[in-house]
């Protein structure tokens, strides 16, 4: 396909960000905002001027609201995330193929070169394909009929359409993303089974005990959940050339009969336009506490970013990530300056990374995500868990450091110290589960880490007659960490203490785990 280079743009900043997700939209939002608010007065006609390139053709959405639509409780438009300014150019159903970093252009599938003064990757995460026997054919690529990830719209869309009343659908993965599709498939009338390898449902979240009463509620709901359950592969069958799923092996050499296969292993942040393009790639994109990569001009946010060796994957961490990234790249800051092109090595992909290519360090985490609140944003906290500070990276990069990242053909700018910082986020994982079969919602929050160390003090109230579950961990007059099943307005009251890092309330704490306390 031929290539055609855009104008630029000599009097305004432009600012390319690559992903139309939640992170990506929700910066743009913010950058727009403080144009504005700077005097810019309109987008268009202002200092600073916005791309978003993204491949879905949908209008940007509330991922954390998929399962609602499967559910069939919500349309696809009810989660719609407000536009940004009619001033923003949003390039849908275009996807970047290479970053150009000696020319600052980024190169798209349909033959353009869109030129930036800085860019942002926003390119969220893959889901991950477990390697199951009859997934894919020898050297192909295509599921099986039947099959589905569950992580787009595209996705939510498809598995929606093929879902009937009767189905027997088979969930493969117990954590947050499995548990709400197999809530939402039972919802839609179809026979679930949920076959998850760990001891225990959504085990990053959850002790034995709450997942104990999480399994109840989703029996309740009638999904039938089958833990330390090892799935080896997939049966299929030919039908009109193609290939249909009609089964789910075990390793015990069982087989649950599917007409529907979900597969909720988890994700993957997407890095290949990062490593490609020769920027330190660990789990996910390196960025230091001002969202910088190892190039000062190019910024991660989201899901595909990692700070302080912890890959988020929550919209919390990207809303907030987005917020701060927004200050450093308003019209006010200046931006490192360009040095000319200079080449790339073409023997070096990525910045040196230790490791690289091996496991994953156990010490790089994924958190679930959070629902959304005001505007259709997931709610935010600023400040790490007390007792789980981790060092950042490149927070007070040496002068050599800088020296190295100037070397691609940059100049970093002088640091303003006024601006904000990201420390990292406060993770909350927020979920509700309700159906007609059963007498009420149940409201699930777990925060922090609810693994408590010599001297922590911990309460736990469980009530078995009202399916409910609540534990906090707690140091000093702070939040450790907690989980809490039961109604909203308890799980509301802790959560905005742990959000805000405020200290406790004189109240006693027993008070505020009890239906009156949390109201």
């Amino acid at each position: 396909m031929e290539s055609y280079r855009e104008p630029t743009s000599p009097h305004r900043r432009r600012v390319v960000i690559v992903g139309g997700g939640m992170a990506g939209t929700r910066l743009a939002q913010q950058l727009t905002a403080r144009a504005v608010a700077v005097g810019a007065g309109s987008v268009g006609a202002g200092s600073v001027e916005v791309t978003i390139i993204g491949e879905e053709p949908h209008p940007a959405y509330n991922r954390v609201l998929l399962a609602e639509v499967l559910a069939g409780r919500y349309p696809p438009e009810v989660i719609a995330l407000p536009a940004p300014a009619a001033g923003v150019r949003r390039l849908s159903g275009v996807r970047v193929v290479r970053v150009d970093r000696p020319t600052a252009e980024v190169v798209c599938d349909d033959g353009r070169r869109v030129p930036y003064d800085a860019l942002v990757l926003a390119t969220g995460s893959n889901p991950v394909l477990p390697p199951l026997r009859g997934l894919f054919e020898p050297d192909g690529h295509e599921l099986p009929d039947g099959v589905h990830a569950f992580r787009t719209m595209d996705d939510c869309l498809a598995l929606g359409a093929a879902v009937r009343p009767g189905a027997r659908a088979v969930v493969i993965g117990g954590g947050l993303l499995g548990v709400s599709a197999a809530r939402a498939l039972a919802q839609r009338g179809a026979q679930v089974v949920l076959a998850h390898q760990g001891e225990h449902l959504m085990e990053r979240q959850l002790d034995p005990g709450a997942s104990g009463v999480l399994r109840r509620h989703m029996a309740a709901l009638g999904v039938e959940v089958h833990t330390e359950c090892r799935v080896r592969g997939l049966r299929t069958r030919a039908m009109d050339g193609r290939r249909h799923v009609r089964a789910v092996e075990l390793a015990d050499g069982y087989a649950l009969e599917a007409d529907l296969v979900v597969l909720a292993c988890g994700v993957r942040p997407r890095v290949g336009l990062a490593r490609a393009a020769g920027l330190e790639v660990a789990r996910g994109v390196v960025i230091d506490d001002e969202l910088r990569t190892s190039d000062p001009r190019v910024f991660a946010i989201g899901d595909c970013a990692e700070h302080a060796g912890i890959v988020y994957g929550l919209a919390g961490a990207a809303q907030e990530q987005a917020d701060v990234l927004a200050h450093h790249l308003s019209p006010t800051p200046p931006l490192p300056e360009p040095m000319g092109p200079r080449p790339l090595d073409p023997h070096q992909t990525s910045a040196p990374v230790p490791g690289q290519g091996s496991a994953p360090d156990p010490a790089d985490r994924f958190v679930a995500n959070r629902p959304a609140g005001r505007d259709g944003w997931a709610q935010t906290g600023h400040r790490p868990a007390p007792g789980n500070e981790t060092p950042t990276r490149h927070t007070d990069a040496a002068p050599a450091d800088h020296a190295a990242w100037a070397q691609t053909g940059h100049r970093a700018a002088p640091r303003d110290e006024t601006l904000p910082r990201y420390h990292g986020t406060r993770t909350l994982t927020r979920l509700t589960l309700t159906a007609a079969s059963t007498p009420g919602p149940l409201d699930l929050a777990a925060f922090g880490n609810p693994t408590p160390a010599p001297g922590d003090d911990v309460i736990h109230l469980t009530d078995a007659t009202r399916n409910t579950y609540r534990k906090v961990v707690v140091r000093g007059d702070r939040l450790l960490g907690g989980i809490l099943l039961g109604d909203l307005g308890t799980v509301g009251a802790l959560a905005r203490t742990w959000e805000s890092d405020e200290p406790l309330p004189a109240t006693p704490l027993l008070h505020l785990l009890t239906n009156d306390g949390g109201s």
